[in-house]
């Protein structure tokens, strides 16, 4: 059976405080990777970012920042200057309101760690619409509607 070790975590909030979601960090097979929850969301798709402050301040979420772009690149992986370390894929949310999915995080599991820990730490966003993957700098993805700020696991 494949070893998966939990690294990171964060609980997603709405505006209003309420939990929309949890976002988890794992180490699997040598291999980073994201796994991402929403629910009590509006149906629908959703962009999803790492953003550059480990700060989510309601009602609006612009605390946590702009995307994680350590490497100084354009957003989107449609963009052929892209994309930033943040660019996630979209979220499809149900009618139930619930969404999830798991997905590799870009480079080496210490690059990543080290990118999400410096001294002002990382969020997770989930914006109103969908991420159009190419749009700089944030795939005209909207307002954000959830934001959680990862802290380490273990």
């Amino acid at each position: 059976m494949p070893s998966r070790q939990v690294v990171a975590a964060a609980t997603i909030l709405s505006a209003e405080n309420s939990v929309t979601g949890n976002a988890v960090v794992a180490v699997q097979d040598g291999e980073i990777e994201l796994q991402l929850e929403g629910m009590d969301l509006p149906p629908g798709v959703h962009g999803v970012h790492l953003h550059t402050t480990g700060r989510c301040v309601p009602p609006d979420f612009s605390s946590a920042g702009g995307h994680l772009d350590p490497f100084g690149r354009k957003h989107g992986t449609l963009n052929p200057q892209g994309p930033h370390l943040g660019d996630l894929p979209n979220l499809t949310i149900a009618d139930n309101g619930m969404g999830r999915y798991v997905v590799p995080l870009r480079g080496s599991y210490a690059d990543v760690m080290e990118k999400m820990f410096d001294t002002d730490g990382t969020a997770i966003v989930i914006h109103a619409r969908a991420d159009d993957y190419r749009t700089d700098p944030s795939g005209d993805s909207g307002g954000r509607i959830g934001c959680g700020v990862f802290a380490r696991v273990g």
